[in-house]
């Protein structure tokens, strides 16, 4: 049993031990280019949260990892089959109810860990502010080692690209498919680019049909990816991310929080 995972965990440890911190992961059911399985974001979800917390709870914090939801907003890839969507409302609505348990069963700290780019969160974070008593932190971890990645990756690419695969051939090699010849079962990742300039430099911004944008719903090139590059992203997410459990979970609540 690891007592700092609630799926795990039992009554007999919770009933004497209080939590400060929650963290929810966040995942997604859709496709990833030719190669990662359906449920890739929701494994990351698991894997970082396990790794976080568990480093955390290793240094005295009192965090619990709740269960991660493996749906996610799909809207732009409904072209693909199986992409499983539950609408931005529905998934806002499903956060504030579990929020609403968690301050009942008296957690005001709450880390939603995002894994999926099409979750866009912050409007939950608005919404929720001032109608709860709860303190809501969003970390979309994919963007936590931004100043780095590059000395990490050539091309970390958008999705199912080379971060993601040497994310799961890190920590799930099994799960990633590969042709006769060893090499990926992947094509090249490579993307569309709308008619308008002021799309293209991201000056406008749209809801991408991924259909449109990318031929197998890959966006990036994978084939650079590896093991040894998933393993080092994850020192440094659990570097970066136990170290903000920790200090969240010693932090007192008062009229100045987070400040």
């Amino acid at each position: 049993m690891r007592p700092w995972k609630l799926a795990e965990t039992n009554y007999g440890y919770v009933k004497e031990h209080a939590f400060e911190v929650a963290v929810l992961p966040l995942g997604a059911t859709e496709p990833h280019n030719l190669h990662l399985p359906y449920g890739t974001d929701t494994l990351e979800g698991d894997t970082v949260g396990d790794e976080i917390c568990a480093a955390a709870h290793e240094r005295g914090a009192r965090v619990v990892l709740l269960p991660t939801i493996p749906y996610g907003t799909e809207t732009n890839q409904m072209a693909f089959p199986l992409a499983m969507n539950v609408n931005p409302s529905t998934l806002a609505a499903v956060i504030g109810d579990l929020v609403d348990s968690l301050v009942r069963h008296g957690i005001r700290k709450i880390v939603l860990l995002n894994s999926h780019g099409g979750n866009d969160l912050k409007p939950v974070l608005r919404e929720l502010f001032g109608r709860t008593p709860a303190h809501l932190f969003l970390c979309n971890w994919y963007q936590v080692l931004a100043d780095v990645e590059r000395d990490i990756f050539v091309e970390p690419g958008d999705h199912a690209g080379e971060m993601e695969t040497s994310f799961v051939l890190a920590h799930r090699p099994d799960l990633v498919a590969r042709r006769a010849d060893g090499a990926l079962a992947a094509d090249e990742g490579a993307t569309a680019q709308t008619r308008f300039e002021a799309v293209n430099h991201g000056w406008v911004s749209i809801t991408r049909p991924w259909h449109l944008l990318t031929t197998n719903t890959g966006a990036g090139n994978p084939h650079a990816a590896t093991a040894e590059k998933g393993r080092r992203m994850m020192e440094l997410l659990v570097e970066r991310l136990a170290q903000f459990l920790v200090e969240l979970s010693a932090a007192k609540v008062d009229e100045r929080f987070p400040y």
